[in-house]
């Protein structure tokens, strides 16, 4: 199950404890990556195109609850 990401006008929120701000978020990416090795074999990653990106799970830090999270609007969002 596809869990929605937030956006500029909505943010997470558990729906069994109330948290805000910590979350564990199993998400799934396909990207491209430019990657430049050193001489000493050390890889830095110079460029990333994300092809796309799903976010499968998101669990809840304070009470550990799994997939239990809602969308609700943002302070301030709709000023």
């Amino acid at each position: 199950m596809a869990v929605p990401q937030p956006t500029a006008e909505t943010r997470w929120r558990c729906t069994l404890c109330g948290n805000l701000t910590r979350f564990d978020v199993t998400r799934s990416t396909r990207a491209v990556e430019y990657v430049h090795l050193d001489l000493a074999g050390e890889p830095d990653i110079e460029e990333r195109d994300v092809i796309s990106e799903s976010i499968e799970s998101v669990r809840c830090r304070w009470c550990n609850a799994v997939d239990q999270v809602e969308l609700v609007d943002r302070p301030g969002a709709s000023a």
